[in-house]
């Protein structure tokens, strides 16, 4: 068995002639023999990335008892079960329970639609395989998690780069790195056979932190390297071969998916509804002490008053938080799913969309499509001339099929394209004769056709880059300035630009070579941009319209990505490069971000950067990103979102899946996150308000009552009561109104509302708590002050259901109107008695309405001077 070295470090690769990176590789120009690949892919496992499962539904639902308030209401039940108050300890467990299957149903089900997505970077390789040391070298396809370090692989156009890969030979060869580097253009890449010079002063510390960590990974600048080829790219065009150097968890591409140790943050949801309930959890923490000390100080009561301490702080306790924040999350989410096939992996990410003020985008393969249009042909003078498009396509079509490369490239099929659609149908129609493909080093291609009309004689068109091909054309100076003065124009304009010339020849009787690319006359230059996203302009126009600013951070040149803002209707400004960032420090780069539209040639932790900087001025951000360098920022960001062409690490790392293959889904998701977010806004309010008032009246009352206001079963059954008319919350639909701005939760503004509300509920309890007192006998005082109060509670649940609500939909009333006549009744029948409760007189009743009368006036006066101060 021939020897090889665990792994090769950057450092090794880039100083080794190819012939010693064999050797160090233990391979050779002819492949490895099976016998030797089967052997090291037992050593060093299959050329996967590393295996991402899908947890199972008991390890999301225990996951999912880490939410705060969950765990407060387990501990609620805990002691409800040590002092015996068995009911209520059931009742919260039955809560918690249901809540916590909720939502791991929901986030199962998410994770699995993604599971469903994922793909491999490619299904299978061409690799040379020989069956013994001496026998012949043939081409085999094998699936790409058998390929193992020191393969010889080919490549051709439309291939997955399988692992990386130093490069032995390549004609033509081009690659797609947008996945890695977010630079839309193809990147050319040839073998380099010199080892690359002596590393600056500095490398020590490189070469130390090689020896420290073999598989330490390559700088950002290595993406540049002509002669290496890193997988999750694709070959754009031309073809080559190379040597694998790394597979499986050593790629570049698999070291990008590590996450930074700040990556996982504190979401929009998280400083909302957790910010929140923690202020609740202190209250409920201090209630029953507090209720134990005043009822021991003023009436001498001692534990006997604990079950009611209890009662009183689940009482003040949102017992339906959980549920009805999980129902109303998991109905979105699947709603989504269904009709807009958005995939959200999180629940609570749904709620971080609807609060979302500010999106980041990457450009390339989420704006625009990463396939070049033709933008424009110009002669000489800047004028438009189709018949330089025509010579254009003349060289991309017989380039094309006298070279026999196997497809064209991406530039030479959108020059095509446009002439089909520009040009008579015989236009490109010419006897060819020869033609030089284009080579990353001369960078330009050459098609040599019959001059027409002319016997005899050839026609060279020659196209490339613009200041290749000016060099082999005979120019006088100001010519040459012009030229490249209009060249320059046009890529400041983000456009890709190709140079076009002709040379007539006499008929050579032997063959071309690429010293006849001589003597050129300029015919014109051709300029490409990026064709945008079919839904981008409708996305952003959308994302405008529900108060969204957009950020567009990418890695490509200033020009085309100001370019492609235009087109979309998106103004980019001044555009902000991100070397600029370097000598800012955090706070500068949040006041740049929030005044300036696009930023270009961000490296990931660029973006990441940026980010982060917005989060920490108050933003709620989303960020839309499709490759392996956006993946800092959509770790970094309150909710990940990447389309349905990402690669599969940013779908693995993405809060939520664009499934279809349109932005406008975005509008969709942010719509149905505003939603749940209005729900639980409302639903917290109304809540909160209510039990506040009952928890401020029965704590008067108790001190000011020889006997408890009300007994701990009776406050169990008004909660049953009110937890279960709260569920039709879930099914609220909101208003318009509340879906056209960012809809945030803020824990203070929601707890001054609900101070605010709960004091004037509180008045009204003791206004009743009056009205018992005056019409009440002594004979049955206790029973019937605890009937006519329970009566009230639900009375003025229902009144604040109704008058606090902000959805639309006949849900909520009917229910409220449901809770009404079982606070009138349930007192009246079989089971009052049971739970301590007679019926009232008839007096009472019309002083309760007169009292339920004013309480329903404030509470609408103040309702309507409020005007939602929870959002914003």
């Amino acid at each position: 068995m021939t020897w090889a070295p665990e792994r090769i470090s950057p450092l090794q690769l880039s100083r080794s002639t190819p012939l010693q990176l064999l050797r160090s590789l233990g391979s050779g120009p002819r492949g490895l023999v099976e016998s030797e690949a089967e052997a090291r892919l037992v050593r060093y496992g299959e050329n996967v990335l590393p295996a991402r499962r899908v947890p199972s539904l008991p390890i999301v639902f225990l996951r999912s008892l880490r939410d705060p308030f969950t765990a407060v209401l387990a501990c609620l039940a805990l002691v409800s079960a040590l002092v015996a108050a068995w009911a209520t300890a059931s009742v919260i467990a039955v809560l918690v329970v249901v809540s916590c299957a909720l939502r791991a149903a929901g986030e199962h089900r998410a994770d699995r639609s993604a599971a469903g997505l994922r793909e491999l970077v490619a299904s299978t390789a061409t690799v040379l395989r020989r069956t013994d040391d001496g026998a012949v070298p043939v081409p085999r396809e094998v699936p790409v998690d058998q390929v193992v370090p020191g393969d010889v692989v080919r490549l051709a156009p439309g291939d997955l780069v399988p692992a990386d890969l130093r490069l032995l030979r390549a004609t033509g060869l081009t690659m797609h790195q947008a996945a890695l580097t977010g630079e839309s253009a193809p990147v050319p890449k040839y073998p380099v056979d010199e080892p690359a010079a002596p590393a600056p002063p500095g490398a020590a510390r490189a070469h130390a932190l090689d020896k420290q960590d073999p598989a330490h990974a390559l700088d950002e600048q290595d993406f540049d390297r002509p002669e290496v080829c890193f997988q999750g790219s694709s070959v754009a065009s031309g073809s080559g071969t190379g040597v694998v150097v790394s597979t499986g968890a050593d790629t570049r591409f698999a070291r990008a998916d590590k996450p930074h140790r700040d990556d996982r943050r504190t979401t929009a949801f998280d400083r909302s509804v957790y910010g929140i309930s923690w202020i609740l959890i202190r209250f409920m923490l201090l209630t029953p002490p507090l209720v134990l000390m005043a009822s021991a100080a003023l009436r001498g009561r001692g534990l006997e008053t604990l079950p009611f301490a209890v009662a009183v702080a689940v009482g003040l306790t949102p017992e339906m938080l959980p549920v009805i924040v999980t129902t109303t999350l998991a109905r979105g989410a699947s709603a989504l799913a269904r009709t807009h096939q958005v995939i959200v992996k999180r629940l609570p990410a749904l709620h971080d969309l609807g609060a979302v003020d500010v999106v980041c985008l990457d450009k390339t393969g989420t704006l625009t499509q990463d396939r070049p249009v033709l933008d424009c042909a110009l002669d000489t003078a800047g004028r438009p001339d189709d018949s330089v498009l025509h010579w254009a396509a003349v060289n991309s079509l017989w380039t094309l099929q006298l070279a026999e490369l196997p497809a064209a490239d991406a530039l030479d099929e959108a020059l095509l394209d446009a002439a089909e659609e520009r040009l008579p149908a015989d236009a490109l129609e010419y006897d060819a004769v020869a033609a030089l493909p284009f080579d990353p080093v001369r960078r330009l291609s050459t098609a040599v056709v019959d001059t027409p009309h002319r016997l005899g004689h050839h026609t060279l068109v020659v196209k490339g880059a613009v200041e290749d091909v000016l060099e082999r054309c005979p120019l006088s100076a100001d010519e040459r300035e012009r030229a490249v003065a209009l060249a320059d124009r046009l890529a400041a304009d983000g456009l890709r630009v190709l140079a076009v010339a002709l040379a007539e020849r006499p008929a050579a009787g032997r063959p071309y070579t690429v010293a006849d690319e001589r003597g050129l006359t300029l015919k014109g230059l051709v300029g490409l941009r990026d064709a945008t996203a079919e839904s981008a302009a409708d996305a952003l126009a959308a994302l405008a319209h529900r108060g969204v600013a957009v950020k567009v951070l990418t890695g490509d040149h200033p020009g085309t990505a100001a370019r492609a803002c235009r087109e979309l209707g998106l103004d980019p400004g001044e555009v902000v490069t991100a070397a600029s960032l370097d000598g800012l420090d955090d706070a500068g780069v949040g006041e740049l971000a929030d005044r300036s539209t696009v930023f270009a040639r961000c490296s990931p932790e660029q973006k990441a950067r940026i980010v982060r900087a917005l989060r920490e001025r108050g933003h709620v951000t989303g960020f839309l990103g499709d490759g392996v360098n956006d993946l800092p920022a959509l770790r970094a960001s309150d909710v990940g979102i990447c389309p349905p062409e990402a690669v599969d690490v940013a779908r693995e790392t993405a809060d939520v899946v664009l499934a279809a293959k349109d932005l406008t889904s975005l509008d969709h998701a942010i719509v149905a996150g505003r939603g749940g977010g209005a729900t639980i806004a409302g639903y917290l309010r109304i809540t909160l308000s209510s039990n506040l008032g009952n928890v401020i009246a029965m704590l008067t009352a108790g001190l000011l009552l020889p006997f408890l206001p009300m007994l701990p079963a009776q406050v169990l059954v008004q909660n049953l009561c009110f937890d279960a008319a709260q569920l039709a919350f879930a099914y609220d639909r909101p208003r318009a109104a509340m879906l056209r701005r960012p809809l945030k939760l803020r824990p203070r503004e929601v707890l001054a509302s609900v101070t605010g509300y709960g004091v004037l509920n509180a008045a009204a309890d003791l206004a009743t708590f009056a009205v018992l007192v005056w019409a009440v006998s002594d004979t049955r005082g206790e029973t019937a002050f605890h009937a006519g109060w329970f009566t009230e509670n639900l009375l003025t649940q229902a009144l604040v259901m109704v008058l606090l609500r902000t959805g639309r939909g006949g849900g909520i009333p009917v229910t409220a109107g449901v809770l009404a006549l079982t606070g009138l009744l349930l007192p009246l029948s079989p089971l009052g008695p049971l739970i301590g409760m007679a019926a009232l007189p008839l007096a009472y009743y019309p002083l309760l309405a007169l009292v339920l009368t004013l309480y329903a006036t404030a509470l609408h006066w103040v309702t309507r001077r409020t005007r939602r101060p929870s959002t914003s």
